[in-house]
């Protein structure tokens, strides 16, 4: 199946109401485990790969070339997205290889130079035909980085798409990066507010500490690409332990592995069942 647009993949779920999941990628297990998993749910899937990924990879092209492979192999539409991209260098890398969107995040910057830095990655990648991901109102969970108090303002979120022309818009609701408990408290009259406010597609970071029934709500108030990252870490995490737990003897990374990825495939499988139950 040839290589799918993230931008076509997001917009057909918010016209039809719908979430995509976008779930990151740490190494090449889990790339096979998401495409799985999206075989088995029969539904559109975004690989991510971040910046904090690239760093443990020492490069973006091994990684993200495999992913690009296994997004062309499937029988499901695949998009491959940079995530979390701080250096705009690493964003025309990503456009070189042929990845199809990038978010770039500048939300630690003034508010001003947060516009003019994701202005100028937005007219790079758009004259590339790749689409462009920004951030408003940081996300808590990043070592301190970022402030979990923080809320997007509706006005602001609607200024800040005006003046970048990005494509979608990461924005803070309540939810924070590398939660291990499920039991952040969204505001979703605020999402709804953002979706009229802004005008293209929002996307919910954090999503791993949001609980199963209140993603399907967020879905509703107007959410559409929902990122996940840390739930899939721990169930990969948690089936490699089982598993040596139980064959302490084994050496063979393929036999802890194995029942890790497929793990993983099970939970994508799962959520994406609830952001598009159709």
């Amino acid at each position: 199946m040839p290589l799918t647009p993230t931008l076509d993949l997001v917009r057909r779920a918010r016209a039809a109401g719908t979430g995509t999941g976008a779930f990151n990628v740490l190494q090449l297990e889990h790339a096979q485990a998401i495409v799985a998993g999206a075989e088995r749910a029969d539904r559109p899937v975004v690989l991510q790969i971040s910046e904090n990924t690239v760093r443990y990879h020492g490069a973006l092209e091994p990684v993200a070339v495999a992913c690009l492979a296994l997004a062309r192999a499937a029988k499901v539409p695949v998009a491959v997205h940079l995530d979390h991209a701080e250096n705009p260098g690493l964003v025309h890398e990503a456009v070189a290889l042929g990845l199809g969107s990038v978010m770039f995040d500048a939300s630690k910057l003034p508010y001003e130079e947060n516009v003019a830095a994701t202005r100028a990655v937005v007219d790079h990648c758009h004259r590339h035909g790749v689409a462009v991901e920004g951030e408003l109102g940081e996300v808590g969970g990043k070592g301190g980085a970022h402030d979990p108090g923080v809320r997007t303002d509706p006005g602001e979120a609607c200024a800040f798409v005006a003046a970048t022309g990005v494509d979608a818009l990461a924005v803070a609701v309540g939810s924070v990066h590398q939660m291990v408990t499920r039991d952040a408290v969204l505001d979703l009259g605020l999402i709804t507010r953002l979706r009229d406010a802004a005008g293209v597609p929002l996307v919910l970071h954090g999503s791993s500490g949001v609980p199963d029934a209140l993603l399907t709500r967020a879905v509703a108030a107007g959410m559409t690409k929902v990122n996940v990252s840390t739930h899939l870490n721990k169930a990969f995490t948690r089936a490699v332990r089982g598993h040596l737990a139980a064959h302490p003897e084994d050496v063979d990374p393929r036999r802890y592995l194995t029942p890790a990825r497929t793990a993983v495939a099970a939970e994508v499988t799962h959520l994406l069942g609830l952001l598009d139950p159709r």
